[in-house]
């Protein structure tokens, strides 16, 4: 398999994260897919934004959970961007997807959206969280899942079979061999984040990964020549 490069939230190390701005400029770079995140709005909308509070990539303040989309629409998310809703992103790039999801409440809405689409070839569902991963496979027959792992040990690689994720997106500065081993054994591609340096890239191509999420572009660059 090919060396990927997902761009993180679009490529926030450039513009704003999780805008059409951002997805766009990814695409335009080359990157292989695209990442981005899920939550619900108060009145159930699918919206694309990191946190759970808008107070850190807006200029509004409060959690996404306690407002309506029609109250999202109006913060400006970065340079005059706006909130995007998931549908917005599946028609605004063609890119391949990666939908990280929070809990059980967003798999869901995300369910209906895959299932209406028919995204299953083109988005692969990311989480922290084995409840998520193991309801939106419930839900989307077929649909290719990732478990996310900030703080990990090799049981990390147990968790992942144990809900049928094919993938680790694993931080990089806590990977060891024994865990990539392991995860081979189980047949598991693996990811590494945050990979934005020369030195990050030099490991995980050391460590043969499958591939890297960046916040910048320039990585797809120089991944392919970099072993």
């Amino acid at each position: 398999m090919n060396f990927l490069t997902i761009g993180h939230r679009g490529i926030m190390g450039v513009e704003p994260e999780n805008t059409l701005r951002s997805f766009i400029a990814a695409q335009q770079a080359g990157l292989d897919l695209i990442e981005l995140d899920l939550h619900l709005s108060k009145d159930g909308a699918l919206v694309v934004m990191h946190d759970a509070d808008v107070d850190r990539t807006t200029d509004g303040s409060g959690p996404i959970a306690e407002k309506t989309l029609a109250e999202l629409r109006v913060l400006d998310a970065g340079r005059g961007e706006r909130i995007p809703v998931f549908d917005e992103v599946l028609d605004a790039v063609t890119a391949p997807l990666q939908a990280e999801i929070k809990d059980v409440a967003a798999a869901r809405a995300l369910a209906e959206v895959m299932n209406r689409r028919d995204l299953v070839g083109r988005v692969e569902v990311l989480s922290f969280h084995d409840e998520a991963i193991a309801e939106i496979a419930r839900l989307v027959p077929g649909v290719r899942t990732a478990l996310v792992a900030s703080r990990y040990g090799i049981d990390v690689v147990e968790r992942a079979t144990a809900v049928g994720a094919t993938s680790l997106v694993l931080n990089i500065r806590r990977l060891t061999l024994e865990v990539v081993e392991r995860a081979r054994k189980a047949d598991l591609r693996i990811i590494g984040w945050v990979v934005n340096t020369q030195d990050h890239l030099r490991l995980v191509r050391a460590l043969e990964l499958d591939g890297a999420t960046t916040d910048y572009p320039e990585i797809k660059r120089t991944g392919r020549f970099t072993a």
